[in-house]
């Protein structure tokens, strides 16, 4: 239960974010109970985001904007970490050298 809620997240929006998305804007409850009809993943949102209350587990909803935020600078940051991957790290010294 931590690890799906923790790792996923809803979008908020109301009814043009579930209609925009087909309901997997209830991405929690979909990574949950992935055989759940999707007009009902909004009916278990109110229990599950409850429950992770009850657990003190991190229930995140944010914007659809928001969301393409975060997805672009996580690409960025583990992106720009290795600049090159096709460097070879005995070429690279020899040309140093």
């Amino acid at each position: 239960f931590s690890k799906q809620v923790r790792t996923s997240r809803n979008i908020t929006g109301g009814w043009w974010a579930t209609w925009l998305m087909g309901g997997l804007n209830y991405q929690i409850e979909h990574h949950l109970f992935p055989n759940m009809p999707r007009p009902h993943l909004s009916k278990a949102r109110a229990i599950v985001k409850e429950h992770s209350q009850t657990l003190n587990v991190p229930y995140v909803e944010t914007t659809l904007f928001e969301s393409y935020g975060i997805v672009i600078r996580y690409l960025n940051r583990v992106g720009l970490a290795a600049r090159d991957p096709f460097e070879c790290p005995m070429t690279s010294a020899a040309a140093r050298a």
